[in-house]
């Protein structure tokens, strides 16, 4: 078969998520991806520690995907926010927003596992290892030239889904213009284990060379998001362990006890990404393809499960009234939803980068004070809150943990 409803490319997190939340929709739905069907082979199923919002939590359980993901994802009961050297601080509090969690932290490698085993238990086509070289508009459909195997072969679609990374092929051949900036900052992720329980609270720890996060972890771990200097990439992947210990506690201090046992490390070059347009006729662009951000809040896998979870819902409301799933009506209504989202998150991750980067003495005193108001103030706390946990603006479906509707 070649004529589909609904064609994916790219079959990362982003593409593979967006497969399950419609694989019950009655859509006929295929995954263009380069690399093959399994987790070992897929790039982006990487032992990076994720963190789910609480809002992403509700999503993957409307999907049907979070009893498999649960096992092996630690609550985050609290977040503690501070800058090295000053006196002020934040903390969110799980209890006190009334909800099970703040958010979850789970492994890029488990959560690819979790999906790619349900997609295979459904009627979704993979296509693999394969690539999207071209696609054509014809009347009411696309015409989608795929090369696999060294084979060129058309599918045809009522709707291509750009869901092939930050540097999108698809995007780029749409000529579709985005507001790009590099940091010159790159992330290094590893693990470590702390001298004390981390009784599951997440830290964030501002610094003049960057911010640090440690996110709580099975086996009493912290997932390590450490932001340095670009130019300093290559010394400090080159550390031994001892020494890589000795630099994270000077960022932390001891407050979570001596770490050790690092895993092992990877390194991300950090930049901001965000595309003027997420539509074109019967194209839309998902996840990465659309924004890429700064780590500062670990807003960027959230922020594209919330267009996942938009798109999702339009397409399967869609099916089950009989329409077109790749109509302009349909993709006009998924950016109207999803460009205001994506352009706020992306300003707030890159004015917080910004703001806690400038070494000036005045701003770093009205940094801590803020931080310090915040913590005394319930009602902006719980606005803080609600924005880490994912739980503003309209919530779809999925976002309330529901399931799509069926067109059965």
């Amino acid at each position: 078969m070649s004529d589909f409803d609904v064609v994916i490319a790219g079959g990362g997190l982003a593409g593979s998520t967006l497969a399950c939340a419609l694989a019950n929709s009655g859509a006929r739905i295929a995954i263009v991806e380069s690399v093959e069907a399994s987790a070992d082979h897929q790039p982006s199923f990487d032992d990076r520690a994720i963190a789910l919002a609480y809002g992403s939590q509700r999503i993957f359980e409307g999907i049907g995907l979070w009893d498999s993901i649960a096992p092996s994802a630690t609550a985050i009961r609290k977040i503690h926010v501070s800058e090295r050297g000053g006196f002020g601080f934040t903390h969110l509090d799980a209890a006190e927003e009334q909800v099970p969690a703040l958010g979850y932290v789970a492994l890029a490698r488990e959560l690819g596992g979790a999906i790619l085993q349900q997609l295979e238990n459904s009627s979704v086509t993979r296509i693999s290892p394969a690539t999207v070289m071209s696609f054509t508009q014809t009347e009411g459909r696309l015409g989608v030239d795929v090369e696999a195997d060294g084979r060129q072969q058309q599918l045809t679609a009522r709707l291509l889904v750009a869901a092939d990374g930050g540097q999108s092929l698809i995007r780029q051949q749409l000529d579709i213009k985005t507001r790009q900036w590099e940091y010159g900052q790159t992330a290094i992720v590893t693990n470590v284990t702390p001298g004390i329980p981390h009784h599951n609270i997440a830290y964030e720890r501002f610094t003049p060379n960057g911010p640090l996060a440690l996110l709580p972890m099975t086996e009493n771990r912290f997932g390590v998001v450490l932001t340095i200097s670009s130019e300093a990439c290559d010394e400090v992947m080159a550390l031994d362990n001892d020494a890589f210990v000795a630099l994270l506690q000077q960022r932390i201090g001891f407050r979570c006890g001596r770490f050790s046992r690092i895993g092992k490390r990877f390194s991300y070059p950090l930049t901001l990404m965000t595309a003027n347009e997420v539509v074109r006729p019967r194209i839309a662009l998902v996840g990465n393809a659309g924004h890429a951000l700064h780590p500062i809040s670990g807003q960027g896998f959230n922020l594209g499960l919330r267009d996942i979870a938009v798109l999702a819902d339009l397409i399967a409301n869609a099916l089950r009234q009989q329409q077109d799933p790749g109509s302009e009506q349909l993709l006009q209504q998924y950016q109207k939803q999803r460009l205001p989202d994506q352009q706020q998150v992306a300003l707030l991750t890159d004015g917080l980068v910004r703001l806690f980067g400038n070494p000036l003495r005045g701003l770093s005193m009205g940094r801590n004070l803020g931080m310090l108001a915040a913590d005394l103030l319930p009602g902006v706390r719980h606005r803080i809150a609600r924005h880490a946990m994912g739980l503003g603006g309209i919530q779809s479906r999925l976002a309330r943990g529901l399931p799509t509707l069926s067109s059965e």
